[in-house]
């Protein structure tokens, strides 16, 4: 198998390129998806590729995109919904909860809402009403699936997993990964795809776990290094990739090896993801604990746009450090 370095984003779009030109049944919809190409310009071009009735302009009303998609997936479509944010995910909110959700289940099983939800988290004084992690909310609720790749080639493999699950998807891309580079594998779609579901040993170690996804894999494996280097601990850094559901007898595995865990998030503290996460994991693993699980997230403040003030809050690489400083 041949491998290509590209950006997180190219990575998406060609992920969306090669499913549609595979399954006539994909459609996307967004607002300026045909001009830009999105917040991000990830779908620039693919307009003139397959037309504005698979590539379709929407008004900017995500209520009507996802009511709209839930619909057309009902119907035998496969649509990929793009919501300029998570955000604007706020305004979809019944939509997504209580019929993307749902309606495999009230139904029996004669419906399914085979959808993907694309979406963006991330920062960069953007203010504190662009600035906010949901994916906590959505793993929390039965019937979605939701996915954070933190490479391109989880970007591309886990996107075109989605778009051929049965159920819906909320795939959330970070909007600092999109510059970002990596390899890629090129070759048939089959040996491309990462099964939704499955954690990824992004690190091999031996002295203490450290569990992240999206950007803050990249920031756990840059604490590994310095963690290395400096006081000789060897560090496991697992990838979640996929936050529900959720691969836990990797993550089990992982700390009845090493003893001890750290959670890292881009969620708040209070309330969200890792909290959950932490619950489990002490009691799946309280018996192999050698210390209590220590945990990186952000502060429970809405961010602010000052840069400044916006970087005292982020989680960050250093944080993490010393959280694994704390187990020693």
């Amino acid at each position: 198998m041949t491998m290509a370095e590209v950006t997180y984003r190219d990575a998406v779009r060609s992920a969306l390129r090669e499913e549609m030109e595979r399954n006539d049944r994909i459609i996307l919809m967004g607002e300026s998806i045909t001009g830009y190409g999105g917040s991000y310009a990830v779908t620039k071009g693919l307009v003139d590729e397959f037309g504005p009735k698979r590539v379709m302009e929407t008004p900017i009303a995500e209520a009507g995109i996802v009511g709209f998609a839930v619909g057309a997936a009902m119907g035998g479509l496969i649509p990929v919904a793009e919501l300029m944010t998570v955000n604007f995910a706020l305004l979809a909110l019944d939509q997504i909860v209580n019929s993307a959700a749902k309606f495999h289940y009230m139904f029996g099983g004669q419906f399914s809402v085979p959808l993907v939800v694309r979406t963006v988290s991330g920062f960069g004084q953007l203010g504190p009403t662009h600035s906010q992690t949901f994916e906590g909310w959505f793993a929390s609720v039965p019937g979605l699936k939701v996915v954070m790749p933190a490479t391109p080639a989880d970007a591309k493999g886990l996107l075109l997993a989605s778009m051929r699950d049965p159920d819906p998807v909320i795939f959330i891309e970070h909007s600092l990964l999109y510059s970002t580079r990596g390899e890629v594998p090129e070759g048939p779609a089959a040996s491309v795809e990462v099964p939704i579901g499955k954690a990824r040993v992004a690190r091999e170690g031996s002295d203490v776990t450290i569990i992240g996804y999206s950007r803050m894999l990249l920031q756990a494996l840059h604490a590994a290094e310095v963690l290395d280097r400096e006081d000789g601990i060897s560090c496991e850094v697992i990838d979640l990739r996929t936050l529900r559901p959720l691969d836990y007898p990797t993550l089990v595995n992982s700390v009845r090896r090493t003893h001890r865990l750290v959670l890292c998030g881009e969620d708040w503290r209070t309330g969200g993801f890792g909290g959950s996460l932490l619950s489990e994991l002490q009691d799946r693993c309280f018996d192999d604990l050698d210390a209590p699980i220590q945990r990186v997230a952000m502060r429970d403040v809405p961010l602010p746009y000052s840069r400044e003030l916006e970087r005292t809050l982020i989680p960050s690489s250093e944080h993490i450090v010393e959280a694994v400083r704390r187990l020693s």
